[in-house]
């Protein structure tokens, strides 16, 4: 009885001794990562959860991830975790908006595993190739881009805030109102500040051309006073060239008024010479009677 009882022991103590090692093996296989490390997920065949303590449903997959872990030698990858209470930066990088959440990188190339979390489904989906058929996160939405990385920093700030309100508050007793006014008085002097900083940068690589607004006005003066003198001038001209015209005319019309008191005069003066003699100038023409030529006027 007493062998028995000894044997039951040493077999649970057995079962005890290879589950913590399994769990010492999963535990080592299993690569934590933070805001300082995660860089080295760019290169390789890697397999990544999004998770945090007080998540229940991160809780649950807990175990099926780290099993899945210790397949991580035979299937040629590396299984990362990162607590996003941690590593604030990592969670605005990759656009974590619920816990928990999967990605399977290789190479540097993002896609997000969205199929059933349990141990076998994860080896199928590296065994089978079936992460080829998901398409990759866009280049710019990449964790690695430019874009990505303010987003992470701003997600970093948000934190720094956020334990700067809860010191406040906690430490030295301020109301939430109090706090919200020193958060607002500090945001509008650093606008202030940022813009005068802008200001400065853009006159130093832009200068302001120097002002030359007097100038302008009294050449513009100038050349108002010139033209109008010019026209004046012209105008002046124009008068004297109207008036000519006109003491031409009135000459014409003298000379044409001159002309026409002598025709008529001549034809006077004919007529009363001619009833005293009109027979012998008819008989010595022929009959026919004398024509009077008049002088050409001149052409109007």
């Amino acid at each position: 009885m007493d062998s028995t009882m000894r044997g039951v022991c040493y077999i649970l103590l057995l079962a005890i001794f290879s589950q913590e090692c399994s769990l010492a093996v999963a535990k080592s296989s299993l690569i934590k990562l933070d805001d300082n490390n995660w860089d080295q997920i760019l290169t390789g065949h890697w397999m990544v959860e999004f998770y945090a303590p007080w998540c229940p449903a991160c809780q649950s997959l807990q175990s099926h991830w780290e099993s899945f872990a210790t397949w991580s030698e035979d299937l040629s990858i590396k299984v990362g975790q990162v607590d996003v209470t941690q590593s604030p930066g990592l969670s605005g990088r990759f656009m974590v908006t619920a816990l928990p959440t999967i990605f399977h990188v290789i190479d540097g190339e993002f896609r997000q595993y969205r199929s059933s979390r349990t141990k076998d489904e994860f080896i199928s989906f590296i065994e089978e190739d079936k992460w080829a058929a998901i398409e990759p996160i866009p280049g710019w939405k990449s964790p690695s881009s430019l874009v990505m990385s303010l987003v992470s920093y701003l997600f970093k700030l948000s934190m720094v805030l956020r334990s700067i309100h809860t010191k406040l508050m906690e430490e030295y007793g301020l109301p939430t109102w109090g706090s919200y006014l020193i958060f607002a008085v500090a945001t509008i002097v650093m606008g202030a500040l940022l813009g005068i900083l802008l200001v400065a940068v853009i006159d130093h690589f832009y200068p302001p051309k120097p002002h030359t607004g007097g100038k302008s006005v009294a050449n513009k003066s100038d050349s108002k006073g010139k033209k109008k003198k010019s026209d004046d001038e012209s105008g002046g001209d124009d008068d004297e060239e109207e008036e000519d015209a006109e003491a031409n005319e009135d000459e014409e019309y003298d000379e044409n008024d001159d002309n026409i008191k002598d025709d008529l005069e001549e034809d006077e003066s004919e007529k009363n010479a001619g009833s005293g003699s009109g027979s012998e100038e008819t008989s010595s023409v022929g009959g026919s009677p004398r024509v009077h030529k008049r002088k050409s006027r001149k052409a109007d």
